[in-house]
């Protein structure tokens, strides 16, 4: 069995209680008992369990009094009544996983278990005292679908204690007419637990500009070796660009900066006269989140994206359909991860399409059978959404200037655009290598925020 990726003692606790009461078969019960033990304790060696099933009311309170965890898993191991649930819930305030056992036999004879009734009576308590969204899972603990959504629900959990942790930068204000991406501090910690932190664009730029050419060596030779013909950017280009790489990164550093959100256009054009382009590439390649035009909930969803897939992800505008290949081309400036890059180009560099400025990224992003479009959505009424789809890599060459990406959907791709821009959602949306689906859709009924899946 694969561990879940992360030390989970330190990001989660989770404890696993087996309720029951003991007039059915519990030969059954018990067998079904140690598995499912041996399989939690799986994924997390210092689970919280008892050394036997919870067969009363009694046993249950004592076993939970005065614990802390992340995640409930409760298992009606055999029928329970309603109390049993509502004694959880009036002892623990964690989201709750409900598993429902398949019934081991039938024969025609006697009912062994009946654990499906019990989750029905658990699921009217939880209805009636909570008004998050209970998790549930129906199936052997030898089941590989059990498994899977076990993992999954585990990663979720991972990613939003992280989320409640991290600090996301915002570097400036987002420009005109870009309010979309833009995140007041409160609201951000009330609904993800998110610490905002802001500073001006130009504090990076003067420091930037204070910087030796020997005090950059190392972020000299380290973008030379990330980006292809830099060399051929405007020496001066090349050199301030790799100052101000060294200002984010020094910052991040210092900071304990999980990602950010960075002002780019006008202002580093007009004023730094090198594009940020480059230095968000760059970022993101080291896998610290890096989104442009200030958009902290872009920036947000690519470190959820990053976090479940354990790989870079891309920001980009839906810029054009093909409704015979049933594909959406997303497109940037160029602030891609250089290990994005298609293998035959690579990583290479170039100057911006409208500024004729670099170096910013120049390349086609390379195929994946498997992708999660994904984006945190705000609604008018200032309440959150996860937009969730589904799609494929195409292994299609660079669309236009800067980065881009086709993504085949599994939807009728124009109904769905026509949609999407009706429903009111952001221009930027993050392109996922992998499937994340279900643990994305774990983490919106984790944060109570609706999920739309495409």
């Amino acid at each position: 069995m694969d561990k879940v990726k992360g030390d989970l003692t330190e990001l989660m606790k989770m404890i696993y209680l087996p309720i029951g009461v003991p007039t059915f078969h519990m030969p059954s019960a018990q067998a079904l008992f140690e598995k499912s033990k041996t399989l939690l304790a799986s994924f997390h060696e210092d689970l919280i369990a008892p050394d036997e099933m919870l067969l009363s009311i009694s046993l249950l309170e004592s076993f939970i009094k005065d614990k802390h965890v992340d995640l409930v898993i409760v298992q009606n191991i055999t029928f329970a009544n309603s109390a049993y649930m509502t004694t959880i819930l009036k002892h623990l305030k964690s989201p709750v996983l409900h598993w429902t056992l398949r019934e081991p036999v039938i024969d025609g004879g006697r009912l062994r278990l009946n654990s499906l009734t019990g989750a029905f009576s658990a699921g009217y308590a939880f209805a009636h005292m909570r008004e998050d969204h209970l998790l549930t899972l129906i199936g052997s603990p030898d089941e590989d679908h059990v498994k899977t959504y076990l993992k999954q629900v585990i990663s979720a959990i991972q990613v939003k204690n992280k989320m409640a942790k991290m600090n996301l930068l915002v570097i400036g204000n987002t420009p005109e007419g870009f309010g979309f991406g833009r995140a007041l501090d409160l609201d951000i910690a009330n609904a993800f637990g998110v610490n905002l932190k802001t500073i001006e664009a130009r504090e990076f730029m003067q420091i930037a500009q204070n910087f030796k050419d020997d005090e950059v060596i190392a972020e000299k030779n380290l973008a030379e070796k990330k980006m292809l013909g830099l060399n051929q950017i405007d020496q001066k280009n090349q050199t301030d660009f790799v100052k101000l790489f060294k200002a984010y990164q020094d910052y991040i550093d210092q900071h304990q900066i999980q990602a950010i959100a960075s002002r780019c256009w006008p202002d580093f054009f007009t004023e730094y006269k090198t594009p940020v382009c480059g230095v968000l590439g760059l970022l993101n390649d080291r896998k610290i989140v890096a989104a442009c035009e200030a958009d902290a909930y872009g920036a947000l969803s690519m470190y959820v994206g990053q976090e479940l897939s354990d790989k870079p992800t891309y920001l980009g505008d839906p810029v054009s359909i093909n409704e015979e290949e049933n594909t959406i081309t997303f497109w940037h400036c160029g602030t891609a991860a250089c290990s994005l890059a298609r293998q035959d180009t690579g990583a290479m560099t170039g100057v911006h399409p409208n500024r004729k400025i670099g170096p910013t990224m120049e390349f086609g992003l390379k195929a994946s059978k498997e992708a999660t479009l994904f984006r945190i959505g705000r609604r008018p009424d200032g309440t959150f959404r996860f937009f969730i789809a589904s799609a494929e890599i195409l292994d299609k060459p660079q669309q236009f200037l800067g980065t881009s990406v086709v993504v085949k959907v599994e939807q009728d791709v124009h109904p769905m655009i026509e949609e999407l821009v009706q429903e009111g959602w952001e221009p930027h949306f993050v392109v996922v290598y992998g499937n994340i689906k279900e643990e994305l859709i774990v983490l919106g009924k984790l944060l109570n925020m609706d999920s739309y899946i495409y």
